[in-house]
């Protein structure tokens, strides 16, 4: 420690002022193994004491019997009205169908279905708030940090644990609570099951994708123009996006469209590699490919006609065109199906027959056990 001559010690590069003739100036204070000038020196305050919990408040269904059994009831008649909620939605979902082109009865239905569904979410929501409120115990405690490995001690505890909660909330001893909410936890999902299921085709998916509206003879034509195509108008790298000629007539448009849908391109011959039983389908370097991904179906729409690939751009799957649309990169697990095409006596493109296998997802294809 040294002194400076304007009355300052410095210790370890730290200043402090010195009281130059007082006793109290001269006594020295040490902290943290440092001397500091007592008029300097910093106390540190004493830490906070720990208040504890408050202290505890009973309830009333702790105190009056009748009171808990009364709020048992109650949890119960909640758990019990989301099962009635549940049941509710499935019937009024098959009581007030959606009539097409009817926006009333549209506007039943899911007035009916979200009652439904509401009152199925709402009584559990809140029968198991009033069962956490009234009735299982409310004790404040502090539960220290551990390590958590799995020896026998921790296994013991997790079970211990789970004994104390189940002596807290009283679900074992509380049957009637207990089988209320099973019975609405089991019910809850059934109005989901149902409105997904809807969702899906009600013949096999795999049967409905095997066929579309091509067939033999029928025209390509752009999409959405409609206008016939010549083999003529196709010229080496380019790409139409296709759609079947009889396709405006078709009853379901939309449905009939996204099966149907084709991308048609040109690569110079020698640039095909054509097994032989597909030598056929192709005319003039002119190929042509349904246009829904074998992942999920998204279209693919991205041509590259140096590579010639195809690229789906939701999940990055690629396609080469010149080796029959197989999957070179991506989640795609199958090639694109190849619709056979040729050129009448006009010159306009055709198509030799439908699809020879489904199109979309591979997932459709998997039997059925």
């Amino acid at each position: 420690m040294a002194q400076h001559d304007d009355g300052v010690a410095a210790s370890d590069g730290l200043a402090l002022p010195v009281s130059g003739n007082t006793a109290a100036g001269s006594a020295i204070a040490t902290t943290h193994e440092r001397e500091v000038s007592p008029g300097t020196a910093v106390v540190t305050a004493d830490r906070l004491v720990n208040p504890g919990f408050p202290p505890h408040r009973a309830r009333l269904t702790d105190t009056d019997p009748k009171k808990d059994a009364r709020a048992a009831r109650q949890v119960s008649i909640l758990f019990y009205l989301s099962i009635v909620g549940s049941i509710f939605a499935v019937a009024a979902y098959i009581a007030f169908p959606i009539v097409p082109g009817d926006m009333a009865s549209v506007r039943m239905n899911t007035l009916m279905l979200g009652l439904g569904i509401t009152l199925g979410l709402m009584g559990i929501g809140i029968g198991a708030v009033h069962w956490a409120k009234a009735l299982m115990s409310d004790v404040e405690l502090v539960e220290e940090r551990h390590g958590t490995r799995g020896t026998d001690a921790t296994r013991a505890r997790a079970v211990e644990i789970f004994s104390l909660g189940n002596k807290e909330s009283g679900i074992g001893r509380r049957s009637l609570i207990r089988n209320s909410l099973i019975g609405a936890l089991v019910l809850t999902p059934i109005p989901a099951v149902v409105l997904f299921r809807d969702l899906a085709p009600a013949a096999n998916p795999a049967t409905l994708l095997k066929h579309t509206l091509w067939e033999k003879g029928t025209r390509l034509t752009r999409d959405p123009s409609g206008t016939p195509i010549k083999a003529s108008d196709v010229t080496v790298g380019s790409a139409f996006h296709v759609i079947p000629e009889n396709l405006a007539g078709a009853e379901e448009f939309l449905e009939e469209k996204a099966k149907a849908a084709v991308l048609l391109m040109r690569l110079r011959p020698e640039d095909l590699n054509e097994l032989p039983e597909r030598s056929s389908w192709s005319y003039d370097g002119i190929v042509a490919y349904s246009k829904i991904c074998t992942h999920v179906g998204c279209p693919v729409a991205l041509y590259e006609q140096q590579t010639h690939h195809l690229l789906c751009p939701c999940h990055q799957s690629q396609f080469d065109v010149a080796n029959h649309a197989e999957v070179i990169f991506g989640p795609a697990k199958r090639a694109l199906p190849q619709l056979p095409i040729a050129v009448d006596t006009e010159g306009y493109l055709i198509a030799q027959s439908d699809f020879t296998e489904p199109v979309g997802p591979s997932f459709w294809e998997r039997e059925r056990n």
